[in-house]
């Protein structure tokens, strides 16, 4: 983080002060370079900040939410910890949609109802999920562990499957494509920037049937856990969560998703520390995202 922020001021601080008489810049730079590079890298660091909540806060999240329907001990802080853990993370997603929106040419601005929908569709559908991996956490710790074990490998598998380009090495390639199965266990993640209605569309649906099935096999096998009331209060909420995402998760895509993704002329990241370099390779941001 600490060298993604170095250069996002190092590029910020020449875009607001640079002068118009100054021989900084290539000929063959655009005006607006320095601008471009700022709004790459800080990209690339809401990008690292939802690699960090789906790591780190999400796993405290469902760990919070476990212990609280096994031992049933109500604490006003814990609920308010659970509440702002979600809207954290929901937040995570729609700040790194906003950069993304900026720093791909072809993309529309993300306006303030957009904004709303999208941070709707993220947090329902999120909270959804969770929900439903901790009832199946509360029924068997092993089968919870084999399902998000099996949803990982599902999420690498496709991410394997996209031969992603975005990383300068090997290694941090198959490291990135690892994190993001990780954070395709809980939402959906375009890492292609390509058109994913059928993908999304089976991501959700797979999602909706494995919620559904938890609560049935409650029903079905009626546990003792299921006389309490927060079995009651989550399931609720699971399924109108649930619902509701799916709602905001269909408004987004019809009205507010952008349709024209980056064009292969537009102008393309450089590796830190390269922009310099008069030889540039235009490509589309999405195709080498991480710059590092």
């Amino acid at each position: 983080f600490f060298y993604r922020y170095w250069f996002a001021l190092k590029y910020g601080c020449q875009a607001a002060f640079k002068q118009n008489n100054s021989g900084d810049a290539s000929e063959t730079d655009p005006p607006n370079f320095n601008q471009k590079q700022a709004i790459d890298v800080v990209t690339d660091i809401n990008m690292l900040r939802v690699f960090k909540t789906f790591l780190e806060t999400t796993p405290q999240l469902f760990v919070q939410i476990y212990i609280l329907m096994e031992h049933g001990k109500n604490n006003f802080y814990q609920y308010a910890a659970i509440i702002m853990s979600f809207c954290g993370i929901s937040i995570s997603m729609v700040d790194y949609q906003i950069s993304l929106r900026k720093s791909l040419p072809d993309k529309d601005e993300f306006h303030e109802l957009p904004k709303l929908v999208y941070l709707f569709y993220k947090l329902l559908t999120i909270t959804s999920w969770i929900f439903s991996i901790s009832l199946i956490t509360l029924l068997s710790v092993r089968s919870s562990v084999i399902l998000l074990i099996f949803l990982w490998i599902c999420g690498l598998s496709w991410t394997l499957k996209q031969h992603t380009t975005f990383c300068k090495s090997k290694k941090m390639e198959y490291l990135y494509r690892t994190v993001v199965g990780i954070i395709l266990i809980f939402t959906f993640f375009n890492i292609k920037g390509r058109k994913t209605k059928v993908c999304i569309s089976v991501y959700y649906a797979t999602h909706t049937v494995v919620t559904l099935g938890i609560l049935f096999i409650y029903m079905f096998w009626k546990p003792s856990v299921i006389k309490e009331i927060h079995f009651t209060i989550v399931s609720i909420l699971t399924i109108f969560s649930l619902v509701l995402g799916i709602i905001f998760l269909v408004v987004y895509y019809r009205h507010f998703h952008p349709t024209a993704y980056c064009r292969p002329q537009a102008c393309s990241d450089e590796a830190d520390g390269e922009a310099g370099q008069k030889d540039r390779v235009e490509i589309g941001r999405f195709q080498n995202f991480i710059m590092q």
